[in-house]
């Protein structure tokens, strides 16, 4: 039997033009799911949103060096920034939901393209291909390590669940924070500050391919625009891991302490 046929009328010609259901369904699927192109620019928008907040987090993060009462002071200014505007933590909940989003939208466009690109490339692999490739092979496994790591990093400074976070561990109240003291009582662990300075290490190769991938699916052409953008991005993303990498270190060696 003929399957039954539409007629799909071409606005530029007048023209009707007869197509199976087969076809148009193919086609309606086609404008539905999102294009790699589009995957590819929400990648790079929430990865430079990322890329925003960890150099954020880690000039925060140094305040450390400053002492308890200056690390404790920013701590707590955190959960009572814009207040009576907004309620006690309520600019930290907006941060939240904002990169939860983020989370969701990065994670989700990068699991959609490696699948479309395993299929497109079928059981063959090029090789030989370099650092640079390396990199990009791994941005997955780098990018689960990383999640991993944030889920982990949540539970021990931030809601302080056991066994993730030291036993010492204090909730911050609304007059007073303990975020120096828990800080320290964590990266006393080795194995927590092991693991620490392993994620950041991931963290700076990430960062690199990724801003690099970024200023390419941004469409950013200029030769000079295009190597002054990477030049910042290998900056930011060595600058971060770097100053991350010294705080459990300045721990152990009893600099913070």
């Amino acid at each position: 039997m003929t399957p039954t046929a539409e007629k799909v009328e071409i606005a530029d010609g007048g023209h009707e033009v007869v197509r199976g259901p087969v076809v148009a369904r193919a086609q309606w699927a086609w404008r539905v799911r999102p294009s790699s192109v589009t995957l590819k620019l929400v990648m790079a928008v929430t990865g430079v949103v990322f890329a925003l907040f960890v150099l954020v987090h880690m000039i925060g993060n140094l305040k450390v060096y400053l002492g308890a009462e200056h690390f404790d002071e920013y701590a707590h200014w955190l959960r009572t920034l814009f207040e009576p505007f907004l309620p006690y933590e309520g600019m930290l909940w907006i941060f939240r939901v904002v990169l939860a989003s983020c989370l969701i939208a990065h994670v989700g466009s990068a699991v959609l393209l490696t699948g479309r690109a395993h299929r497109a490339r079928g059981r063959f692999r090029r090789k030989g291909l370099g650092l640079r490739s390396f990199t990009a092979r791994t941005m997955l496994v780098s990018g689960l390590v990383l999640l991993l790591f944030i889920i982990f990093h949540i539970l021990d400074l931030t809601v302080g669940a056991r066994p993730f976070a030291s036993d010492s561990f204090e909730d911050a109240t609304r007059t007073t924070s303990y975020a120096y003291d828990n800080l320290i009582a964590s990266f006393e662990r080795p194995a927590v500050g092991a693991f620490y300075l392993l994620a950041m290490a991931v963290l700076g190769a990430h960062l690199m391919h990724g801003l690099w991938t970024a200023v390419n699916d941004l469409g950013i052409t200029g030769q000079r625009l295009r190597q002054v953008c990477v030049a910042i991005g290998g900056v930011l993303a060595l600058a971060v891991m770097v100053g991350n990498m010294t705080i459990p270190i300045a721990v152990w060696t009893g600099v913070v302490s």
